[in-house]
């Protein structure tokens, strides 16, 4: 019985310090014309126990409050230990009382180039370059990790980003694309650069508008959740006024144009007319979706 109770015991206190992420990795080297497939697989199961084993935060997360995530790597090209292709990287965040979960994080890098040897040990430091492979990972896991903590206080992804950062200056020592300046619009470095940028400040005023003020008042109050996501797109136009087709207002709607579409094209209705008109002009790639929106 005592042994029972011990086992018990420690299946709580482990449940009670869960990891933060819920994360399915995909590794996909179909293209590459290796014939050794076996260090794919050995490279996916690896990245998904780093990842989903790693302890990210000093925060305590039940294991119902994980941040589900993806990530699909694929490689288009590797020679010997150098692997080189893209990450695809979503996130999501259950809405309050609900059991749908909405899109926070949608992101393709391209840059991704890296050293691997077949089940070598994959470690985070937070202070200290490691290898490309987990600077990149441990980047957008503080990414989603921030942005996630955005959508539910005002600036509560600050430590994430610090982080995030950090990760950044640190992995500029190496030969990397994606970690610098020069790197382009679409680089790491942009990304966090318009994070913090005074530039770009509604962005984040916006992802947490939009999911306290809005999604997640509609289990109780439809329209007037909808009313509320309305207005959130007020600050992305001032946004997009001081700085039209900004790399951080596709990030948003590359996470949030499916969405947006789908709640405005259903009831209850709520005079929208002139969100339409601001959604082409802060998402003209969007286009396609905007027509679909009834009013």
């Amino acid at each position: 019985m005592r042994k029972l109770f011990i086992f018990f015991l420690y299946i709580s206190v482990n449940a009670s310090f869960a990891q933060e992420l819920n994360c399915n990795v995909v590794v996909n080297a179909q293209f590459t014309g290796s014939e050794n497939q076996q260090i794919f697989k050995s490279l996916q199961s690896q990245l998904r126990e780093f990842i989903n084993n790693t302890k990210w935060t000093n925060k305590e997360f039940k294991p119902q409050e994980r941040i589900n995530c993806s990530m699909f790597l694929n490689i288009e090209s590797n020679t010997g230990d150098t692997f080189s292709g893209t990450l695809q990287l979503q996130s999501t965040r259950p809405v309050y009382n609900t059991t749908y979960s909405t899109p926070l994080y949608n992101f393709n890098d391209k840059d991704f180039s890296f050293r691997y040897v077949e089940f070598q040990n994959l470690n985070y430091s937070p202070n200290q370059y490691q290898s490309n492979l987990v600077s990149v990972l441990a980047f957008h896991i503080y990414v989603m990790l921030g942005i996630d903590a955005d959508s539910f206080a005002p600036k509560g992804g600050n430590p994430y980003f610090d982080q995030a950062r950090a990760i950044l200056t640190y992995s500029q020592q190496e030969d990397f694309k994606g970690w610098k300046l020069e790197d382009g619009i679409s680089s790491r470095f942009a990304l966090i650069d318009n994070i913090f940028s005074n530039t770009y400040k509604e962005y984040r005023s916006t992802m947490y508008d939009y999911h306290i003020n809005g999604l997640d008042i509609m289990y109780k109050d439809v329209k007037k959740g909808k009313e509320a996501l309305v207005g959130a797109f007020d600050g992305l136009m001032a946004l997009n006024k001081r700085r039209p087709n900004s790399f951080i207002l596709r990030v948003f709607f590359d996470a949030k144009a499916e969405e947006v579409s789908s709640i405005f094209s259903d009831g209850p209705s709520v005079n929208i007319k002139s969100l339409v008109d601001n959604l082409y002009k802060l998402a003209p790639t969007h286009s396609s979706k905007w027509r679909s929106i009834k009013y």
